[in-house]
Protein backbone atom coordinates (compact mmCIF):
# COMPACT_ATOMS: atom_id res chain seq x y z
CA UNK A 1 0.00 0.00 0.00
CA UNK A 2 2.83 2.35 0.87
CA UNK A 3 4.46 1.68 -2.50
CA UNK A 4 1.18 2.40 -4.33
CA UNK A 5 0.70 5.69 -2.45
CA UNK A 6 4.29 6.71 -3.18
CA UNK A 7 3.82 5.98 -6.87
CA UNK A 8 0.55 7.93 -6.90
CA UNK A 9 2.21 10.92 -5.23
CA UNK A 10 5.05 10.82 -7.76
CA UNK A 11 2.60 10.73 -10.66
CA UNK A 12 0.67 13.70 -9.28
CA UNK A 13 3.89 15.62 -8.72
CA UNK A 14 5.04 14.88 -12.27
CA UNK A 15 1.68 16.04 -13.61
CA UNK A 16 1.93 19.34 -11.77
CA UNK A 17 5.52 19.82 -12.87
CA UNK A 18 4.55 19.21 -16.50
CA UNK A 19 1.59 21.57 -16.24
CA UNK A 20 3.78 24.39 -14.93
CA UNK A 21 2.73 27.97 -14.36
CA UNK A 22 1.21 30.81 -16.30
CA UNK A 23 2.94 34.00 -15.17
CA UNK A 24 0.68 36.98 -15.87
CA UNK A 25 2.04 40.52 -15.81
CA UNK A 26 0.04 43.65 -14.89
CA UNK A 27 1.14 47.30 -14.77
CA UNK A 28 1.01 49.19 -11.46
CA UNK A 29 -0.83 52.07 -13.18
CA UNK A 30 -3.90 49.96 -14.00
CA UNK A 31 -7.07 50.72 -12.01
CA UNK A 32 -10.37 48.98 -11.39
CA UNK A 33 -12.23 47.38 -12.97
CA UNK A 34 -9.17 46.11 -14.82
CA UNK A 35 -7.03 45.53 -11.74
CA UNK A 36 -7.44 45.74 -7.97
CA UNK A 37 -3.88 46.16 -6.74
CA UNK A 38 -3.18 46.23 -3.00
CA UNK A 39 0.26 46.26 -1.38
CA UNK A 40 1.79 45.51 -4.76
CA UNK A 41 -0.35 42.41 -5.31
CA UNK A 42 -3.12 41.76 -7.83
CA UNK A 43 -6.15 40.72 -5.77
CA UNK A 44 -9.08 41.32 -8.13
CA UNK A 45 -10.39 42.80 -11.36
CA UNK A 46 -10.59 41.86 -15.02
CA UNK A 47 -6.89 40.99 -15.36
CA UNK A 48 -7.11 38.49 -12.52
CA UNK A 49 -10.33 36.95 -13.88
CA UNK A 50 -8.89 36.72 -17.38
CA UNK A 51 -5.67 35.21 -16.03
CA UNK A 52 -7.62 32.59 -14.11
CA UNK A 53 -9.68 31.72 -17.18
CA UNK A 54 -6.59 31.34 -19.38
CA UNK A 55 -4.70 29.34 -16.74
CA UNK A 56 -7.64 26.97 -16.37
CA UNK A 57 -7.83 26.35 -20.11
CA UNK A 58 -4.06 25.84 -20.27
CA UNK A 59 -4.04 23.55 -17.21
CA UNK A 60 -1.47 25.71 -15.49
CA UNK A 61 -1.10 27.37 -12.12
CA UNK A 62 -1.75 31.11 -12.25
CA UNK A 63 1.02 33.38 -10.95
CA UNK A 64 0.63 37.18 -11.17
CA UNK A 65 3.17 39.97 -10.87
CA UNK A 66 2.64 43.73 -10.77
CA UNK A 67 5.39 45.94 -12.20
CA UNK A 68 5.78 49.60 -13.23
CA UNK A 69 4.88 50.18 -16.87
CA UNK A 70 8.48 50.97 -17.86
CA UNK A 71 9.62 47.53 -16.68
CA UNK A 72 7.01 45.47 -18.53
CA UNK A 73 8.90 45.03 -21.81
CA UNK A 74 12.10 43.91 -20.10
CA UNK A 75 10.23 41.44 -17.89
CA UNK A 76 8.58 39.94 -20.97
CA UNK A 77 11.78 39.76 -23.03
CA UNK A 78 13.73 38.14 -20.19
CA UNK A 79 11.06 35.48 -19.65
CA UNK A 80 10.31 36.69 -16.14
CA UNK A 81 6.63 36.66 -17.15
CA UNK A 82 4.73 34.66 -19.76
CA UNK A 83 1.91 36.93 -20.79
CA UNK A 84 0.65 40.51 -20.73
CA UNK A 85 -2.93 41.09 -21.87
CA UNK A 86 -5.10 43.95 -23.17
CA UNK A 87 -2.16 45.44 -25.10
CA UNK A 88 -1.24 46.27 -28.68
CA UNK A 89 2.15 45.72 -30.38
CA UNK A 90 2.74 49.47 -30.74
CA UNK A 91 2.36 49.92 -26.98
CA UNK A 92 5.15 47.54 -25.98
CA UNK A 93 8.81 47.76 -26.95
CA UNK A 94 10.81 44.69 -27.86
CA UNK A 95 10.14 41.41 -29.63
CA UNK A 96 7.14 39.41 -28.46
CA UNK A 97 4.61 36.92 -29.76
CA UNK A 98 1.08 38.28 -30.19
CA UNK A 99 -2.30 36.60 -29.96
CA UNK A 100 -5.38 37.36 -31.99
CA UNK A 101 -7.22 40.61 -31.22
CA UNK A 102 -10.07 39.70 -28.89
CA UNK A 103 -10.49 42.02 -25.90
CA UNK A 104 -12.71 45.10 -26.49
CA UNK A 105 -11.50 48.51 -25.35
CA UNK A 106 -12.77 52.02 -26.00
CA UNK A 107 -10.92 55.27 -25.34
CA UNK A 108 -13.00 58.26 -24.27
CA UNK A 109 -12.44 62.00 -24.04
CA UNK A 110 -14.40 63.29 -21.04
CA UNK A 111 -14.94 67.06 -20.76
CA UNK A 112 -16.30 69.25 -17.98
CA UNK A 113 -19.89 70.41 -18.41
CA UNK A 114 -18.77 73.96 -17.64
CA UNK A 115 -17.12 74.14 -21.09
CA UNK A 116 -18.59 73.71 -24.58
CA UNK A 117 -18.91 70.06 -25.48
CA UNK A 118 -16.13 68.94 -27.87
CA UNK A 119 -17.18 67.01 -30.97
CA UNK A 120 -13.67 66.22 -32.21
CA UNK A 121 -10.13 66.16 -30.78
CA UNK A 122 -9.45 69.49 -32.49
CA UNK A 123 -11.94 71.14 -30.12
CA UNK A 124 -9.50 70.78 -27.20
CA UNK A 125 -6.50 72.11 -29.11
CA UNK A 126 -4.04 73.84 -26.79
CA UNK A 127 -5.96 72.89 -23.63
CA UNK A 128 -4.50 70.61 -20.93
CA UNK A 129 -5.88 67.09 -21.14
CA UNK A 130 -5.60 64.62 -18.26
CA UNK A 131 -3.49 61.64 -19.36
CA UNK A 132 -1.69 58.73 -17.71
CA UNK A 133 2.10 58.79 -17.52
CA UNK A 134 3.69 56.43 -20.02
CA UNK A 135 0.54 55.90 -22.08
CA UNK A 136 0.45 56.82 -25.78
CA UNK A 137 -2.56 58.57 -27.32
CA UNK A 138 -1.93 58.32 -31.07
CA UNK A 139 -5.35 59.67 -32.12
CA UNK A 140 -4.84 62.87 -30.16
CA UNK A 141 -1.21 63.17 -31.22
CA UNK A 142 -2.12 62.72 -34.88
CA UNK A 143 -5.00 65.21 -34.72
CA UNK A 144 -3.30 67.90 -32.62
CA UNK A 145 0.45 67.43 -32.94
CA UNK A 146 2.26 69.86 -30.63
CA UNK A 147 -1.11 71.35 -29.65
CA UNK A 148 -1.90 68.17 -27.69
CA UNK A 149 -1.12 69.36 -24.16
CA UNK A 150 -0.73 66.41 -21.82
CA UNK A 151 -1.28 66.70 -18.08
CA UNK A 152 0.14 63.40 -16.84
CA UNK A 153 -0.99 61.57 -13.70
CA UNK A 154 0.32 58.22 -12.40
CA UNK A 155 -3.01 56.44 -12.96
CA UNK A 156 -6.53 56.87 -14.32
CA UNK A 157 -7.80 57.26 -10.75
CA UNK A 158 -5.38 60.14 -10.11
CA UNK A 159 -6.46 61.60 -13.43
CA UNK A 160 -10.08 61.51 -12.30
CA UNK A 161 -9.25 63.24 -9.02
CA UNK A 162 -7.57 66.07 -10.94
CA UNK A 163 -10.67 66.37 -13.11
CA UNK A 164 -13.00 66.43 -10.10
CA UNK A 165 -10.88 69.14 -8.46
CA UNK A 166 -10.99 71.25 -11.61
CA UNK A 167 -7.25 71.06 -12.26
CA UNK A 168 -7.99 69.80 -15.77
CA UNK A 169 -11.21 70.18 -17.75
CA UNK A 170 -10.61 67.26 -20.10
CA UNK A 171 -9.33 63.73 -19.52
CA UNK A 172 -8.79 60.62 -21.59
CA UNK A 173 -10.01 57.41 -19.94
CA UNK A 174 -10.84 53.84 -20.82
CA UNK A 175 -14.59 53.21 -21.14
CA UNK A 176 -14.45 50.32 -18.66
CA UNK A 177 -12.91 52.63 -16.05
CA UNK A 178 -15.40 55.42 -16.78
CA UNK A 179 -18.43 53.10 -16.55
CA UNK A 180 -17.10 51.50 -13.37
CA UNK A 181 -16.65 54.89 -11.71
CA UNK A 182 -20.24 55.85 -12.54
CA UNK A 183 -21.44 52.51 -11.17
CA UNK A 184 -19.53 53.17 -7.96
CA UNK A 185 -21.23 56.55 -7.56
CA UNK A 186 -18.39 58.86 -8.60
CA UNK A 187 -19.59 62.46 -8.98
CA UNK A 188 -18.32 64.67 -11.76
CA UNK A 189 -20.20 67.09 -14.00
CA UNK A 190 -19.29 66.13 -17.54
CA UNK A 191 -20.67 66.03 -21.06
CA UNK A 192 -21.41 62.65 -22.65
CA UNK A 193 -17.94 61.35 -23.59
CA UNK A 194 -16.45 61.61 -27.06
CA UNK A 195 -15.34 58.19 -28.31
CA UNK A 196 -11.78 58.54 -29.59
CA UNK A 197 -11.13 54.92 -30.47
CA UNK A 198 -12.71 51.47 -30.32
CA UNK A 199 -10.45 48.47 -30.72
CA UNK A 200 -9.80 44.85 -29.89
CA UNK A 201 -6.60 44.42 -27.89
CA UNK A 202 -4.32 41.38 -27.67
CA UNK A 203 -2.06 39.46 -25.33
CA UNK A 204 1.71 39.57 -25.67
CA UNK A 205 3.42 36.23 -25.06
CA UNK A 206 7.10 36.14 -24.15
CA UNK A 207 9.35 34.52 -26.75
CA UNK A 208 10.98 32.74 -23.78
CA UNK A 209 7.69 31.38 -22.46
CA UNK A 210 7.22 27.63 -22.13
CA UNK A 211 3.59 28.14 -23.14
CA UNK A 212 3.13 27.62 -26.91
CA UNK A 213 1.38 30.48 -28.69
CA UNK A 214 -0.91 27.97 -30.43
CA UNK A 215 -2.20 26.79 -27.04
CA UNK A 216 -2.88 30.35 -25.88
CA UNK A 217 -4.72 31.04 -29.15
CA UNK A 218 -6.81 27.91 -28.71
CA UNK A 219 -7.65 28.92 -25.12
CA UNK A 220 -8.72 32.41 -26.22
CA UNK A 221 -10.84 30.99 -29.04
CA UNK A 222 -12.58 28.67 -26.60
CA UNK A 223 -13.20 31.49 -24.11
CA UNK A 224 -14.72 33.59 -26.90
CA UNK A 225 -16.92 30.73 -28.04
CA UNK A 226 -18.17 30.21 -24.49
CA UNK A 227 -18.88 33.93 -24.00
CA UNK A 228 -16.44 34.01 -21.09
CA UNK A 229 -14.88 37.37 -22.04
CA UNK A 230 -18.26 39.13 -22.05
CA UNK A 231 -19.12 37.40 -18.79
CA UNK A 232 -15.94 38.68 -17.13
CA UNK A 233 -16.67 42.23 -18.28
CA UNK A 234 -20.32 42.02 -17.19
CA UNK A 235 -19.21 41.38 -13.61
CA UNK A 236 -18.02 44.98 -13.41
CA UNK A 237 -20.79 46.80 -15.27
Amino acid sequence: MKVICTLLFCCLAMGLAQAGQLKVLVATSVDMPMADIRDGKLVGGVHLDLGKALALKLHRELVTEVLPRKRLAQAMESGRADILCTYQPEWLDGRHQWTQAFFPQSELLVSAASLPRPHAPADVRGQPVGTVLGFAYPEMEHALGSDFIRSDAPSAQANLWKFQLGRVHHMIVDKAFYDYQLQQGAKFAAHPPLVLKQQLTRCALSVRSSVPLAEVEAAITELLREGAINHILSNYR
